[in-house]
C-alpha cells in the first residue's frame, strides 16, 4: 500500500496544544464497524458504550522526563578535563538530548539536535553541570548512544530535576510544570516511557468508578512507548517500512483475566494503540493466548493484519501517514476510518495528543 493512502488534511487549528481543564470533559466519537457508521458523544458517557463484562487493558507505563537541553563541551575541553574552570568556556552551543531507549544503567540511545554536528566524543552538559552525556555511538537519523553520569545522586533523580516533558513537536509550546501531572494518565505506575499512551488521558477516577459499577472490568500491562511509536515512515510502500522495538511487560494476573475474557467470549477494549501493539504481538507468539512475560515488540500492524485478540478499540485522532493512523485503519478499515475523520474534522474535533478520541466497536 502507498503512504499517500493515508494522508489526509487538518487544519492547524484543531491541533491541541493544552489539555482541557477536566480530562473526562473531552468528545468522544464512536465509531460502529458493522454499521459502517459513527456518532458523536463525550467521553463521559463511555460506560455507557460499553457492556457489562467488557474488560478494558490499560498501560500503565508512566512517562519520564527525558528531553534534556544543554550545551555542546568542545573538544579543547574534553582535553583539559571536565571540572577545569578554563574548560567551561567552551559550554557555549545549544543542544537537545531526548532520551529514547535506555540500553543499561548508565547508557541510553536518544535523538540528538543538531544531530550532524555531535560528534562520538563529544560531551553534552545539562542543566548546570548536572548531567553529563558523553556521545560514544552514531546512528540513523540523528540517534546517538550516550553514557550519562550525574555530579551527585542517582542519574533517574538528576534527570527529574533537570530534564522536560517529552511534549510532541506539534505542541508548539514549551513545557511548563502542569504537564507533569497532565502528559501522564491517572493510573501511570511503571517509569520508562517518552511519549504518553494518550488514549488513556480521558479517565479519571470517577469515569473508573462508573465503569466497575456497571460491571466493566480492567487490567493493567505495560508498553514503554519509544522512538518506534512516532518513527515516521519514510518509504512510499508503507511495507517497506520497519519498525523498532518496544519494551513491554504482562503480569501473571493480566495474562490470566485477558484469558478468561477470551474463554467466555466477552470483549476486550484496548486502551490505546500501544496495548493493542502488546496483545496482538503475544497473541502471533503463542497461537491467539496472552502468556505473561517480559519481552519487545516490533511489531507493524497495517490493513490486512488479523486481530486475535482486541474486539474495540479507544484511540486519539492521529497524524496523517503515521503507524498508528495505519494500525487502526486496520482495526476500523482505512475507508471507514477516514470519512470518520473527515466527520471530525468537520466538527471540529480536538486532534492529537490532547486532543479528543474514538472508541471503535
Amino acid at each position: 500500500m502507498l503512504l499517500e493512502e493515508f494522508n489526509y488534511p487538518l487544519p492547524s487549528e484543531l491541533i491541541a496544544q493544552r489539555p482541557l481543564e477536566e480530562r473526562d470533559a473531552s468528545r468522544m466519537m464512536v465509531l460502529d464497524r458493522p454499521a459502517g457508521t459513527f456518532r458523536d458523544r463525550t467521553f463521559r458517557e463511555i460506560p455507557e458504550a460499553l457492556r457489562a463484562g467488557d474488560l478494558l487493558v490499560f498501560n500503565n507505563t508512566k512517562v519520564f522526563p527525558a528531553r534534556l537541553l544543554g550545551r555542546r563541551r568542545g573538544a579543547t575541553a574534553q582535553r583539559m578535563g571536565r571540572h577545569n574552570p578554563a574548560a567551561r568556556e567552551f559550554l557555549t552551543a545549544e543542544v537537545e538530548l531526548m532520551l529514547t531507549r535506555q540500553e543499561s544503567e548508565d547508557v541510553w540511545e536518544g535523538l540528538v539536535h543538531p544531530g550532524r554536528k555531535i560528534r562520538t566524543g563529544e560531551v553534552l552538559v545539562f542543566g548546570e553541570g548536572e548531567v553529563e552525556a558523553e556521545v560514544i555511538g552514531r546512528g540513523e537519523h540523528g540517534l546517538r548512544r550516550v553514557r550519562l553520569t550525574a555530579r551527585s545522586g542517582s542519574i533517574e533523580a538528576a534527570i527529574d530535576r533537570v530534564g522536560h516533558v517529552p511534549l510532541p513537536p506539534y505542541v508548539r509550546r514549551p513545557d511548563d510544570a502542569r504537564d507533569r501531572e497532565t502528559y501522564q494518565t491517572v493510573y501511570a505506575k511503571v517509569r520508562g516511557a517518552v511519549a504518553a499512551p494518550t488514549a488513556g488521558f480521558h479517565f479519571t477516577e470517577r469515569v473508573l468508578v462508573d465503569l466497575r459499577a456497571r460491571g466493566i472490568e480492567s487490567c493493567e500491562i505495560t508498553l514503554h512507548v519509544g522512538l518506534s511509536t512516532f518513527q515516521p515512515v519514510r518509504t512510499l510502500q508503507i511495507e517497506q517500512h520497519k519498525m523498532g522495538t518496544e519494551r513491554y511487560d504482562i503480569s501473571a494476573d493480566a495474562a490470566a483475566a485477558i484469558n478468561r475474557a477470551l474463554d467466555d467470549g466477552r470483549r476486550i477494549v484496548a486502551v490505546g494503540t500501544t496495548s493493542v501493539r502488546a496483545l496482538e504481538h503475544v497473541a502471533r507468539e503463542h497461537d491467539g493466548r496472552v502468556v505473561a512475560g517480559s519481552d519487545e515488540t516490533s511489531l507493524f500492524i497495517i490493513p490486512g493484519f488479523q486481530f486475535r485478540i482486541v474486539r474495540a478499540l479507544l484511540t486519539n485522532f492521529h497524524l496523517p501517514k503515521s503507524t498508528l493512523l495505519m494500525l487502526v485503519s486496520a482495526f476500523a478499515g482505512k475507508e471507514l476510518l477516514l470519512r470518520a475523520y473527515g466527520h471530525a474534522i468537520s466538527e471540529r474535533y480536538r486532534f492529537y495528543s490532547y486532543g479528543d478520541c474514538m472508541l471503535i466497536l
